[in-house]
């Protein structure tokens, strides 16, 4: 028991310190972009502050189909065809990207950076901290 306690506590101290060393690569601002990961509450906050953000859901069509962020669209980070469809989306507008927990939307942001986007705002721990922030869903 206190093996598994212990592989357990490394396992996910080690995801901690991947984590932490991928979003200090990922989310960095050049001239004229901005990139940010932010929290929950702050992502409600800035779709308020900011109307003409687009919402970008990473998820899969049956995640989305239980439930999103108020006007998302969904475009599947699995979905072979991501970067096409993913290019109708205005490069100059803000988009906020998420995904269930964090992971698929992270390598989403790493692909819009790729095209473009100007203004990329993720939420940390995806969909499940905007739940639990009590952030509306496009379904309620």
């Amino acid at each position: 028991m206190i093996w598994f306690i212990i592989v357990t506590a490394l396992a996910i101290a080690g995801w901690y310190w991947y984590e932490d060393r991928w979003d200090r690569s990922l989310f960095t601002a050049s001239p004229g972009h901005i990139c940010t990961n932010m929290q929950a509450s702050q992502a409600n906050q800035w779709l308020l502050d900011h109307p003409e953000t687009q919402v970008l859901d990473v998820r899969s069509l049956e995640e989305f189909a239980n439930g999103a962020l108020p006007a998302a669209v969904n475009i599947s980070i699995g979905d072979p065809r991501f970067d096409e469809k993913v290019a109708s989306l205005a490069r100059e507008r803000p988009v906020l990207v998420y995904c269930a927990g964090g992971y698929r939307s992270r390598k989403a942001v790493a692909k819009l950076k790729d095209l473009g986007f100007k203004n990329i705002q993720h939420i940390h721990r995806g969909y499940m901290s905007w739940r639990a922030s009590g952030g509306s869903n496009a379904r309620d």
